[in-house]
C-alpha cells in the first residue's frame, strides 16, 4: 500500500466524438481532499465515474487504494463511497428506511443496519426527520441524507461529485463542515466542483481540468502565485478616463493593465506603499477615484488566466453523454 489513495495515469475516455478525458495523470494522497476544479463538461464527472467503477476507460490506468478500477472493481466498491450532484434516495421511504436499506445491501443484518442509520442521521442533524418520507425533505436535507448513505459502509475513500450544486448558502456551509469533519477523521475525499470558493476552502490540492485535460495542479496558494503579485483594482468616478488611468499607473505594473466596465486592474510589483502611490499618481493626473483596493489573486483569476473563461461558463455535454 502506498501513501497515494488515488493514482491515475494516461486516462482516456470517449463518448462518440467527445473526448471527455484526454490523457489525465493525477495523484491524491490518503487523508486529504483533492479538489477537481473545472466548468461543466470539463471531464470531472467522467473521471469520478471511472474511479467509482461505473464506466470503463478507453485507455490508461487508474488505481484507488491500490485496487485497479477495471480488474479489481468488485473489491474496490467495498472501499469507496459516492455522492453525486443529485440526491440518490428513494422519496417514498423515510430517512431511516433509506439508510437501513443501504446497510442491508452491504450485507449487514437489519438490526445493525438500522443502528448505523440512526447514528448517521444524528451526525447529519436529521434525527428529527428520521421517520418522515424523504419526499418531504428540503434540498439540503436530501443532500445530507445522500452523503450519509455514501458513508454507511465507512469507506476510506469518498467521491463527492459537485455535492453542493443548487444548495442555498446555509446548506452549503453545513455540508462543508461535514466534509471537513470526515477528513479530520482520516477519510480521503475527491471533490469535484465548479465553485471556486469551495475548492479554496476544502481542498488540500487542486487539479484544474478543462476539455478533458489536466491543465494545472497545486495548492490554492501555489496556483495563485502563478499569477504573480497583488492585484490593484481602481474604480474611477463617472467621467474619468480609464485609459489615462492605465497610462499613469503603468509604471507600477508587472504587466499591462486592463479595463472592464470602468474598472482598472493591474498586477503590482510590491505591496508596500502601493495604494498611496496609486492615489498620488491618479490625483496628479486629476482623475477622481470612487474606490481603490489591493487584493491577492483568487482562484477565479487563476481559472480565467488558465482557460480564458470563468468556471461556471460552459453548458454541460459530458454528463449527458456519460448518463
Amino acid at each position: 500500500m502506498t501513501d497515494q489513495a488515488i493514482e491515475i495515469e494516461g486516462l482516456v475516455k470517449h463518448f462518440g466524438d467527445v473526448r471527455a478525458l484526454d490523457g489525465v495523470d493525477l495523484l491524491a494522497e490518503q487523508g486529504q481532499v483533492l479538489g477537481l476544479l473545472g466548468p461543466n463538461g470539463a471531464g470531472k464527472t467522467t473521471l469520478v465515474r471511472v474511479l467509482a467503477t461505473l464506466i470503463k476507460p478507453d485507455a490508461g490506468t487508474a488505481r484507488v487504494l491500490d485496487f485497479d478500477v477495471q480488474h479489481d472493481a468488485a473489491a474496490l466498491r467495498e472501499q469507496i463511497g459516492l455522492a453525486g450532484q443529485y440526491a440518490a434516495v428513494d422519496e417514498n421511504l423515510t430517512g431511516l428506511e433509506n439508510l437501513t436499506m443501504v446497510g442491508r445491501l452491504y450485507g449487514e443484518p437489519r438490526r445493525s443496519a438500522k443502528a448505523r442509520g440512526m447514528e448517521l442521521l444524528e451526525r447529519f442533524d436529521l434525527l428529527d426527520a428520521a421517520s418522515r418520507p424523504t419526499k418531504t425533505y428540503s434540498g439540503g436535507m436530501r443532500r445530507r441524507l445522500d452523503l450519509a448513505a455514501a458513508l454507511v459502509a465507512r469507506p476510506p475513500v469518498l467521491f463527492l461529485d459537485e455535492p453542493t450544486t443548487g444548495l442555498d448558502p446555509r446548506s452549503r456551509l453545513s455540508l462543508w463542515a461535514v466534509i471537513e469533519g470526515l477528513v479530520a477523521e482520516g477519510t480521503t475525499v475527491l471533490l469535484t466542483t465548479q465553485y471556486l470558493e469551495e475548492a479554496d476552502r476544502l481542498a488540500d490540492t487542486i487539479a484544474v481540468i478543462d476539455h478533458g485535460r489536466l491543465i494545472a495542479e497545486g495548492t490554492s496558494d501555489q496556483l495563485k502565485d502563478r499569477l504573480g503579485g497583488e492585484r490593484l483594482e481602481v474604480r474611477l468616478e463617472d467621467g474619468a478616463d480609464p485609459h489615462l488611468a492605465v497610462a499613469v499607473l503603468s509604471a507600477m505594473a508587472d504587466e499591462p493593465a486592463t479595463v472592464e466596465d470602468g474598472l482598472v486592474r493591474l498586477s503590482v510589483r510590491e505591496r508596500h506603499g502601493v495604494i498611496a502611490e496609486a492615489v498620488r499618481r491618479l490625483s496628479d493626473a486629476d482623475l477622481g477615484v470612487e474606490d481603490l483596493a489591493l487584493r491577492r489573486p483568487t482562484l477565479d483569476d487563476v481559472f480565467l488566466a488558465l482557460t480564458g473563461h470563468v468556471a461556471e461558463e460552459h453548458a454541460d455535454q459530458e454528463e449527458e453523454q456519460a448518463a
